[in-house]
């Protein structure tokens, strides 16, 4: 009985290495590309380009009002500053949830879609490219060995 106890932590140890291997491989797929692609998309495309570029002329619009209140420091240029401001995350909350709902019919199909074609082809986890290209989630990722997306285009086309 002496012995089993002994030789027991022994063969767990030996185990271990095995446990921590996985066999589930990370992926990443192109998100916008897919999107782009998809049919029935147009008109969530066009609702993010028009929300894009409005909110791009905001952003310039408060850039120069807080180069003018900087320059002239006087209460009614702080105050524009801080309206702007302000219509500025207001306008930009409901083009939030306009997008959101003008993009959850593709999310649900491109999602599915992501996932069979994960599933199928061995992988464990899928990123977005370009979130974590702009987190600086991954530092390197060999692309010819990880990248889904032309798998998911084919699949999202059938």
């Amino acid at each position: 009985m002496k012995r089993f106890l002994t030789l027991l932590p022994l063969a767990l140890l030996l185990t271990v290495p095995h446990a921590q291997q996985s066999r589930s491989r990370v992926g990443f797929v192109n998100v916008q590309q897919l999107v782009s692609g998809m049919s029935g998309s147009s008109a969530y495309l066009a609702l993010r380009k028009n929300v894009d570029a409005d909110l791009g002329k905001r952003e310039q619009n408060i850039q120069t009002l807080a180069a003018k209140a900087t320059r002239s420091r006087t209460a009614a240029d702080r105050a524009a500053l801080q309206k702007a401001q302000q219509d500025f995350a207001s306008v930009q909350k409901g083009y939030a949830s306009r997008l959101s709902a003008a993009f959850k019919p593709l999310s649900s199909k491109l999602d599915g879609t992501i996932a069979s074609v994960a599933k199928s082809s061995g992988f464990g986890v899928v990123f977005d490219q370009q979130v974590a290209a702009r987190s600086k989630l991954v530092v390197y990722a060999n692309s010819s060995a990880t990248d889904l997306t032309p798998a998911v285009m084919k699949a999202l086309k059938k």
